[in-house]
């Protein structure tokens, strides 16, 4: 016998790729530490992290994503003047708190994922 097709609207379509909400957060994650090695993957990260943000209204991991978002852009922020001021020296000093404070966002990020937490205060500048 041959099943009906599911008429309804209601249900959520699961996303093309075969990434869940929930993956797609730690995905994110991951991609920022792989970018260190490979500065796209980051990229890439902020780029789901902007598509993924509104089906996640309302939900524990809009404030990972928000987090995220904000993580790109700070870092950003940080290692383009601290590649300006490497030649003065206190640049070199940026860049290493700009590579600790990633990695612990990243980290820490991983870790309120793995409890199914949101981030406590995703607009935070430190961690």
């Amino acid at each position: 016998m041959s099943e009906e097709p599911n008429l309804d609207n209601t249900s959520p379509t699961p996303p093309p790729s075969g990434l869940t909400q929930s993956n797609t957060v730690m995905v994110i994650y991951i991609l920022y530490l792989v970018g260190f090695t490979a500065p796209i993957t980051a990229i890439v990260g902020v780029v789901f992290a902007y598509m993924s943000r509104d089906q996640a209204r309302d939900t524990w991991m809009e404030s990972h994503y928000e987090f995220q978002i904000r993580t790109f852009w700070m870092g950003l922020g940080m290692a383009i003047v601290g590649g300006l001021l490497a030649v003065i020296g206190i640049g070199v000093l940026i860049l290493i708190f700009w590579f600790v404070w990633a990695i612990i966002r990243s980290a820490k990020g991983l870790m309120w994922y793995s409890k199914g937490e949101p981030v406590p205060d995703p607009m935070t500048r430190l961690w």
